[in-house]
C-alpha cells in the first residue's frame, strides 16, 4: 500500500516527527508498503519546499505561504490538502488531531460525508488537547484552543480509525463514542541501537568515573519545581559527592530557578546543566548517569501522554526512579525495568533514588533489566506489525 503520513509540524525541533513518525514509516516500508511524509515547516521554515529522503522515506516540506501565521491558515491548509492527494495514497495518517494538517484532515473527511472518493483517514494522538491537556500547559489563544479541542474530538469520531500513544488516551478516546476495534494502542516504541559513550561525556564534563551522577532528561513543566528542588536538596544532603546532569530546557525559565534553589539550599556546585543537545549527543549524556529521576506530576496532561524520554532513558540502561503516574507504568515494572514512587511522596523518591547509588551493582543490574524489558515489549517492528493488521482490517471492511 502507498501510505501518507500528515505531520503536525517540521522536523525540527521538536520530536514528534523524528521521535514516533520517521521510526515507525521505517518499519512499515519493511512490511512492503512505501511511506511519505508530508510536513508544514513552520517550526523550520528554511525548509520550506524541500524534499529529503531520511532513513529512505521521502519527507515533504510544503512550501510555507509569505503572508504570515494567521492570513497563511487557509492556504497552508489547503497546499496539505493538494499535497497530500496529488501523492495518490491507499492511505492517510494525521499525526496530531489539530494545526493545518488537522484542517485539511477536516476537508477530506467533510469531502467523502459529500460523496467524493477520499482515501481512509486515520488519526494518531499522542497527547490530550482538550480541557486538563495540553491546551492548558501553552499559550495559545482562546480560539486556538477551542479550534484545537473540537478537532480532537470531531476527528477522532469521524476517522477510519484512531492510534492513540497511551493506555490513559485509549480509554478517553473509547469514551467520545469511537468504537474498541477502532482503537490501536500504539505506544512510543524503539529501535534496538546500542547506549551511547558515557565515558566520553563524563570527561568533557570533568566528572571523574566514581563520581554518582543522577540524570534529569526534562522540560521541566511536568512537574512542581518545588517538588524538584526538595528532592535534589535531601539527595545532595545524603550523598554530598553526588552530581546533577540537568539536560533539556525549560519553557518558563525553569533552569534559572533550579540553579537560584541551589545556591540557595547549597547544593548548586552539584549541578552540571547539560542544556539542549543535538540529537546525536543525546544518548552519549544519558549514558553518563548512574540513575535517572523522572518526575511526573498526576495531572490527565501527564498521565494522557506517552514520553518518548523514558524510552531513551531506558534505552541507555540507566535505572529509573519514577513517578507512578500513566502510561510510566507501562514502561516500568518497579524492581524489574525501574521503580515507581507514589507521586505525592516525596521522601519515596529520595529514599529509592539513594538506595540505588549507594548500590551500584543493583542499580545497573535494574538498568541492563530495564533496557531487555523495553526491547522486549516496546520494539517498533512489533507495533508496526499491529498497525498494519489494522490498516488492512478497517479498509476490508469498508470494501465489503
Amino acid at each position: 500500500m502507498k501510505i501518507l503520513f500528515l505531520a503536525p509540524f517540521g522536523i525540527r525541533p521538536k520530536g514528534t516527527v523524528i521521535a514516533r513518525m520517521l521510526p515507525l514509516a521505517v518499519e512499515l516500508q519493511k512490511l512492503g508498503h512505501s511511506v511519505t511524509i508530508v510536513a508544514p515547516p513552520y517550526t523550520n521554515p528554511e525548509d520550506s519546499g524541500k524534499i529529503e529522503v531520511l532513513l529512505g522515506v521521502r519527507l515533504v516540506n510544503v512550501v510555507l505561504p509569505a503572508c504570515g501565521k494567521a492570513l497563511g491558515v487557509l492556504p497552508l491548509t489547503w497546499r496539505m490538502f493538494r499535497m497530500a492527494l496529488a501523492e495518490k495514497p491507499d492511505i492517510i495518517h494525521l499525526f496530531k488531531p489539530k494545526g493545518y494538517g488537522g484542517l485539511a484532515s477536516m476537508l477530506m473527511l467533510s469531502l467523502q460525508r459529500c460523496g467524493v472518493r477520499m482515501p481512509p483517514l486515520f488519526v494518531d494522538t499522542d497527547d490530550w488537547e482538550g480541557k486538563g491537556g495540553m491546551n492548558d500547559l501553552h499559550t495559545y489563544s482562546s480560539a486556538e484552543k477551542r479550534l484545537f479541542a473540537f478537532q480532537e474530538q470531531w476527528l477522532s469520531r469521524h476517522a477510519a480509525g484512531m492510534t492513540v500513544a497511551s493506555r490513559e488516551l485509549q480509554r478517553l478516546t473509547v469514551g467520545l463514542g469511537v468504537a474498541s476495534e477502532r482503537v490501536l494502542y500504539l505506544p512510543n516504541c524503539v529501535e534496538d541501537t546500542p547506549p551511547g559513550d558515557g565515558a566520553r561525556v563524563r570527561e568533557k564534563l570533568g566528572i571523574g568515573p566514581e563520581v554518582p551522577v543522577v540524570l534529569l532528561y526534562t522540560r521541566f513543566f511536568e512537574f512542581s519545581q518545588e517538588k524538584l528542588h526538595a528532592v535534589l536538596t535531601d539527595i545532595w544532603r545524603q550523598i554530598p559527592a553526588v552530581r546533577f546532569l540537568v539536560v533539556g530546557k525549560g519553557r518558563n525559565n525553569e533552569e534559572e530557578l533550579l540553579l537560584n534553589a541551589g545556591q540557595e539550599r547549597g547544593f548548586v556546585q552539584a549541578l552540571v546543566m547539560g542544556g539542549w543537545l543535538q540529537p546525536d549527543d543525546i544518548a552519549s549524556y544519558l549514558a553518563a548517569a548512574d540513575l535517572a529521576l523522572y518526575p511526573f506530576s498526576d495531572t490527565l496532561a501527564n498521565r494522557s501522554k506517552c514520553p518518548a524520554k523514558m524510552t531513551e532513558i531506558l534505552r541507555a540502561a540507566i535505572p529509573v526512579v519514577a513517578d507512578n503516574v500513566g502510561q510510566l507504568a507501562e514502561y516500568i515494572k518497579t524492581d524489574i525495568s525501574g521503580v515507581l514512587c507514589n507521586p505525592d511522596n516525596w521522601d519515596e523518591m529520595v529514599g529509592q533514588a539513594v538506595r540505588l547509588l549507594r548500590n551500584g551493582d543493583a542499580g545497573r543490574l535494574l538498568g541492563a533489566a530495564g533496557r531487555r524489558y523495553l526491547l522486549d515489549a516496546f520494539s517498533w517492528d512489533a507495533y508496526a506489525d499491529k498497525l498494519d493488521k489494522l490498516y488492512v482490517s478497517i479498509i476490508h471492511k469498508r470494501k465489503t
